[in-house]
């Protein structure tokens, strides 16, 4: 179905293609010297001293869970509100994930009173889901970290620059991850990135990244080396030189489409603030944000209703989501349910309405003035 505005847009033009000519035309095409480059501006622009490019962001969060040494028995608590893989992570390396609710309907993070309620022995590690590039609350996070030496990973997907007290997304934890999805602010297709300030687990994720090798073909052909050791049992989890070159070009622009993004959700907020119907999710948010999606929340609803407000507005044209059904209730995690009420709840009510920085002021008027009516 072509919708007059669609749920997002990617930001591409003839940038990413004379990136993507020029790496074609170096005849390097798998992981060498894009990918470092993109890793350095990466890192540069989190202010993180270690990035590391991948495949995507679920491997990301598997090497993770290696690199903080979780293994088959300890626990981790995560949200359920998130996309699976941020859980299936968990579960690569038979540990068992352990659900928290989040904080409210205006606040949908991972809730910290409810994540030290379910601290046991068998705790190894939290998981954090920034949603939507909005923070988790950190520094409480940190100190039920510091207090029980837990591990911190952050899943920090929907946030490439979104910010927590003068700090990158991301950079807080022991471990950040990201997604350069193809829906996401910084879209390579597929990829990942990983980032820490240990040097210990750069080290030994940069062998993981690659069949626990001591030196990459890259590497090699430059002289730094000749022949190779395999030390660890890796994976083949590289980013190649294509994707990180169109990844440089997205950072190029990155900058610039988080301020159109601010300038987009103000209008969204000023458009449905009035509207009785419906509850804006960090709607007083201070902190800067990547702004990569834009939910609501139903009042006094369910999903049936939601779903008929959702048909409605694609008959009008407007494509929405759903951000996302609770992983919780997915049949594989039926051994792991934990009642999560605000989670079901939220999960069952909410409407990613479309977000991008070329939506314009009538683009808002017209998703809001059909939202109200169909409410």
């Amino acid at each position: 179905m072509n919708y007059e505005i669609p749920l997002f847009d990617l930001n591409f033009d003839e940038q990413e293609e004379r990136a993507v000519i020029a790496t074609l035309r170096s005849k390097w095409i798998s992981t060498g010297p894009k990918t470092v480059e993109f890793e350095k501006l990466f890192g540069q622009m989190l202010k993180a001293r270690f990035a590391l490019a991948l495949s995507n962001c679920t491997v990301a969060l598997h090497l993770a869970m290696k690199l903080l040494d979780v293994s088959a028995g300890d626990e981790v608590i995560c949200p359920s509100l998130t996309f699976v893989a941020t859980v299936n992570a968990i579960r690569y390396v038979d540990a068992v994930p352990v659900f928290a609710d989040i904080r409210s309907y205006e606040d949908l993070t991972i809730d910290p009173a409810d994540v030290e309620k379910k601290i046991s022995a068998k705790t190894k590690a939290i998981v954090v889901m920034h949603y939507g590039g909005f923070s988790c609350d950190m520094e409480r996070i940190m100190i039920l970290a510091n207090k029980h030496s837990l591990k911190v990973i952050e899943d920090a997907c929907h946030g490439p620059l979104s910010e927590y007290k003068g700090k990158k997304l991301g950079n807080i934890g022991d471990v950040g991850c990201f997604s350069f999805f193809s829906n996401k602010n910084i879209s390579t297709g597929e990829g990942g990135m990983l980032v820490t300030n240990n040097p210990e687990y750069y080290e030994k994720a940069k062998l993981l990244r690659s069949h626990g090798m001591t030196s990459l073909s890259y590497e090699r052909s430059t002289g730094h080396s000749t022949s190779y050791d395999v030390i660890e049992l890796g994976y083949n989890y590289r980013m190649d030189d294509i994707r990180a070159s169109l990844g440089l070009a997205q950072l190029g622009k990155i900058e610039n489409d988080l301020k159109k993004r601010v300038e987009v959700r103000r209008m969204y907020v000023n458009a449905l603030s009035k509207n009785e119907k419906i509850i804006i999710p960090f709607k007083d948010y201070k902190e800067f944000s990547s702004n990569y999606i834009f939910p609501i929340i139903l009042k006094d609803s369910n999903y049936e209703k939601r779903d008929a407000i959702r048909n409605k507005l694609a008959e009008a044209g407007i494509q929405t989501s759903v951000h996302y059904p609770a992983v919780h209730r997915f049949s594989i995690y039926k051994d792991f349910y934990k009642e999560l009420n605000k989670t079901d709840y939220v999960a069952g009510n909410l409407i990613t309405l479309p977000m991008y920085g070329n939506l314009t002021n009538e683009n808002i008027k017209i998703i809001a003035d059909h939202l109200i009516r169909v409410c």
